[in-house]
């Protein structure tokens, strides 16, 4: 699933070719996704596009009518084409532009989301109750330490909780953990603040490199331009379970944690 450095990208690539273009179609040739696409969805049309923004893995395109919330799912992805591009198996939505280009929608696996909502858009409960952005001021050591206090699940989990910070998926949440030394089974509430503070060092170094390195190469995931993200080169443990350890030379453990692979180093990592 692409995960907040993959969305990032997205939006870098899309933005340009969107911002200050007016809408002069909807197409919805499918609009059975995740959710079923709302008619409503067409007010966009006529609109200029005031701005293209991202909250967790969201992406929000804003108009002075609304904003369009995409998710990508699984398997989704937009590209920015020609409006008379020949449309293919699982084109299911094309936001038309008036100067001849279109955003389109594909999502073979239909775990995507196309919506609409009136402003502010903070009030739709699909964002009224996410946490912090990882990449900003609000996610602190203070704010991490509050929301982890008296928690006795592991850390990982929690890592990967949208209350508690967005956007920290499964390939992001190992790598980090690693890089902070911190045994992902680890109880929540009984890590130290040093610990803590070198983890949110982590997770905002690690979700930056990736997003300069294009995001993570994953079988479903291309680059609005069709490229693939180059960040897998620089993975130390996820996908790795019974491989060496990049550190000590151990060989990587691999778990299934919250109905998700875990892959850790028992030496380096510790609870």
């Amino acid at each position: 699933m692409p995960e907040l450095p993959e969305v990032e990208v997205t939006r870098q690539g899309i933005a340009p070719f969107l911002i200050g273009q007016t809408v002069a179609d909807l197409v919805i040739r499918n609009g059975s996704l995740r959710w079923p696409v709302p008619e409503i969805a067409k007010q966009i049309i006529g609109q200029t596009i005031r701005q293209v923004r991202r909250r967790a893995k969201y992406l929000l395109i804003d108009t002075d009518a609304g904003t369009t919330i995409v998710h990508l799912g699984m398997s989704g992805s937009l590209r920015i084409l020609p409006r008379d591009t020949p449309v293919e198996k699982h084109d299911h939505i094309d936001l038309v532009l008036a100067n001849g280009r279109m955003l389109r929608f594909n999502d073979p696996r239909r775990f995507g989301a196309w919506l609409w909502c009136e402003l502010p858009e903070e009030a739709h409960p699909l964002l009224a109750k996410l946490g912090p952005e990882p990449l900003t001021n609000a996610f602190n050591v203070n704010q991490l330490a509050a929301a982890l206090a008296g928690k006795k699940k592991a850390i990982k989990l929690c890592l990967m909780d949208n209350h508690i910070v967005v956007g920290v998926g499964n390939i992001y949440a190992n790598e980090a953990l690693f890089a902070a030394g911190i045994h992902p089974e680890a109880e929540a509430g009984k890590i130290d603040t040093e610990r803590l503070t070198l983890l949110v060092t982590e997770v905002k170094q690690i979700l930056a490199h990736a997003i300069k390195q294009g995001g993570t190469t994953l079988k479903d995931f291309t680059n609005a331009d069709g490229k693939p993200g180059y960040f897998a080169q620089k993975l130390h443990v996820y996908g790795r379970g019974g491989e060496i350890c990049t550190h000590c030379g151990h060989l990587l453990s691999e778990i299934r944690l919250g109905q998700r692979t875990t892959v850790f180093c028992s030496i380096c990592q510790t609870r």
